[in-house]
């Protein structure tokens, strides 16, 4: 997942770290870093800090943008656009911390500050989005482009900030501005309050386990981790498990105890819908909002307005890209369950399949048909050996390494630092910083984003970005290090590719820089880099067992390899079925009772009922936490077909074939969006999109 910022301010900006407060303590985002590359000094920011760097920063910003309007000057690039690339080095610099720390670092110390940071962060966005006279600058920028002496970079970045301004509401009229103003602030307050209640209410749950017996079928690590969350609670000799993926993903795939998968079960699907955090009030607050201001941006509905800005360009395209999917993996599905069904029945269970069995008896399936045991592979994938292969795939393809910065600031302990540079020349490339283990500080899921963008700045100097991933994974413990499940391996290449998309980028502007592009776009690097994860040539490279070192056996690697098609159905028609349910909130004016919606979608696309949404309303952050991927979830599914089309091609020509790897890096990877992605994949693949790559990649045809 590629996480989008609350704000986007001008050039589209982008734990707890050690508190000191001396009396001499100075504000570290007020100035210049002066650490190497301009990496945060961590260790010298504490909560205090964020809340007068803001400010000042907003200071910053207004003044710049006035120094723009009254410019007499006849608007041009060099005085009206480039400015808006560096309206506030200190509120950029104060937002690449603060925008991580919300989702990272999330202490009550912190979001107390926040609440009243956010309010003055989006009151600044507003006033400068809905500038008449900076839009009017920059309008006459536009309409004169043709006539202008600038480069088709240049001409494509004047495009970029038009039509960020026009679809922020800068051409509408006063009366509708101040409407538009006033949705905003409700919904940046709704966003706040949505994911705290899931925050809340993912910490506040949890499984005691008394009995020994009910642990059966866990693999040993997963024990060791519930032990330790009991004893930490105070519950020595006893097991708690959560809702963090490390401890709920294994006790639905592994526990024999099917009460205990209920349990598990049940407390995720109705996580954040009951009680004092609960979000289905915030919800229907949130639909009926955005409705409002699609209406007032002259859209029919939300779904229009938000498929409009990128490469679907309607509902209906995006509708029918997932039905073309959602269909053929639905028919997949049943025969998954059909499969599942015969087994329970042939080993003496007297019960249908429910959503709670899913996990534990494809897990069953998939060993009697490729007698393939995770347990058995987890060992092979410790994060350190996973991360090496990740370095070493990307050498090869990319011709960056990875050094780590032992001594570089950090705002925890567990966060790993690295320099990336030029295999050949050693010239730096980008800085990497990794975040894996849960705390009940840092929400759900896995994440990109980035602290520096690259780009040019204010003072003409060029900087090379500062990029993370976070994920939640589980923590080593005293017996072991951190085991990744085959999932989890997917998960780190995925997010790693948006790092390199990140890393690698050579575009000029930070505007256009990185990830700063189309959202169905954007999954397209992400979902391809997974692929070399689990190629044999990959895996002989790094899965080695972590207490005797021995490579994976080439008869492990095939029952991977033979596996890889497995659940497909399932893993296909929980996704689409999500986009789906994602799609059709963007189409109402209103949803007054989310969970009569939320079935009422089911019965009407056909989702099975042993399978549920990937995510249910309640906790479907991509959507609810902001508007990121509001009316824009199926973008995974149509990266999905760029991202087959273009593994094709590896295929063909060879996973670490040169030419084709240099094709993909200088296209795809460092090209951003300094042109249409359409003709950039074009250049790269040599031919539109085949949605049908996708169904032969699933292998649905």
């Amino acid at each position: 997942m590629k996480k989008v910022p609350l704000l986007a301010c001008a050039a589209l900006l982008a734990a707890q770290a050690p508190m000191v407060q001396a009396q001499d303590h100075q504000n570290p985002f007020l100035t210049e870093y002066t650490t190497k590359y301009k990496i945060p000094p961590f260790e010298q920011i504490t909560t205090a800090d964020f809340l007068p760097a803001i400010e000042a920063g907003i200071k910053e910003l207004d003044a710049n943008i006035d120094a723009i309007i009254k410019n007499r000057a006849t608007p041009d690039f060099d005085n009206t656009i480039l400015p808006l690339e560096n309206l506030s080095p200190i509120l950029e610099r104060v937002s690449g911390v603060f925008y991580h720390y919300n989702e990272a670092m999330n202490t009550p110390e912190f979001a107390e500050m926040a609440d009243k940071a956010i309010p003055l962060l989006n009151d600044a966005s507003n006033r400068e989005m809905l500038n008449d006279q900076l839009f009017a600058k920059i309008k006459q920028v536009y309409d004169t482009r043709d006539k202008l002496k600038l480069t088709p970079v240049q001409k494509r970045v004047v495009e970029k900030y038009y039509r960020e301004y026009a679809e922020r509401g800068a051409a509408l009229p006063a009366d509708k501005k101040a409407e538009l103003i006033r949705i905003n602030d409700e919904l940046s307050r709704l966003f706040i309050q949505f994911n705290r209640n899931l925050l809340n209410a993912t910490n506040q749950f949890a499984v005691v386990v008394y009995d020994k017996e009910d642990l059966a079928g866990l693999p040993e690590s997963s024990v060791a981790v519930a032990s330790e969350e009991a004893e930490s609670r105070g519950l020595k000799g006893l097991w708690v498990f959560t809702l963090h993926a490390p401890s709920r993903l294994p006790v639905l795939q592994y526990a024999d105890n099917r009460g205990l998968r209920k349990a598990i079960y049940e407390g995720y699907t109705s996580l954040a819908s009951y009680g004092q955090n609960s979000n289905l009030p915030v919800i229907s607050k949130i639909v009926k909002l955005r409705d409002e201001k699609a209406k007032l941006m002259g859209f029919k509905d939300f779904a229009s307005m938000m498929t409009s800005r990128v490469m679907a360009k309607t509902p209906e395209a995006a509708t029918d890209l997932l039905m073309q999917v959602f269909e053929p993996a639905v028919a997949r599905s049943k025969e998954e369950v059909r499969d599942m069904q015969a087994y329970v029945d042939a080993h003496g269970g007297d019960f249908k399949i429910a959503p709670y069995d899913y996990y534990y008896y494809a897990d069953k399936v998939k060993k009697e048909k490729y007698d393939l045991d995770e347990a058995e592979i987890r060992p092979y994938f410790s994060l350190e050996n996973v991360l090496k292969g990740m370095f070493d795939t990307t050498e090869k393809l990319y011709g960056v390494k990875f050094v780590e910065m032992p001594d570089a600031p950090k705002y925890m302990e567990d966060v790993k630092v690295y320099d990336v540079v030029d295999s050949k020349t050693g010239e730096h490339v980008a800085v990497w910083m990794c975040d894996y283990f849960p705390r009940p500080t840092k929400r759900q899921g896995a994440w990109m984003e980035q602290i520096q963008a690259a780009g040019l700045y204010s003072n003409g100097e060029v900087r090379r970005p500062i990029v993370y991933n976070v994920g939640n994974f589980t923590k080593p413990t005293a017996d072991s290090p951190s085991l990744l499940t085959i999932d989890e391996v997917e998960t780190t290449f995925h997010e790693f590719g948006h790092a390199l998309q990140g890393m690698l980028t050579r575009a000029p502007y930070k505007s256009l820089a990185g990830t700063n592009v189309d959202r169905d776009y954007v999954e397209m690097c992400s979902q391809i880099n997974e692929h070399w994860a689990f190629e044999p040539e990959v895996l002989k490279g790094y899965a080695r067992h972590y207490k005797t070192g021995e490579p994976i056996s080439d008869e492990l690697i095939k029952k991977i390899s033979d596996s890889g098609k497995f659940n497909q159905g399932f893993i296909t028609t929980e996704l689409a079925g999500a986009a789906l349910l994602d799609m059709n909130y963007g189409a109402q004016p209103e949803v007054k009772d989310p969970v009569a919606f939320e079935a009422e979608i089911a019965q009407k696309i056909g989702m099975p009922e042993e399978i549920t949404f990937r995510y249910r309303s309640p906790y479907f952050k991509h959507i609810f936490g902001d508007d990121g991927y509001a009316s824009g979830y199926y973008t995974y599914l149509w990266s999905q077909v760029l991202e087959a089309d273009a593994w094709e091609l590896f295929k063909e020509k060879g996973i670490f074939d040169k030419k084709t790897a240099a094709s993909f890096k200088k296209n795809i990877l460092e090209s951003g969006d300094t042109e249409d992605a359409m003709v950039l994949f074009k250049r790269f693949r040599g031919h539109n999109p085949d949605a049908k790559a996708l169904l032969r990649l699933r292998g649905f045809e």
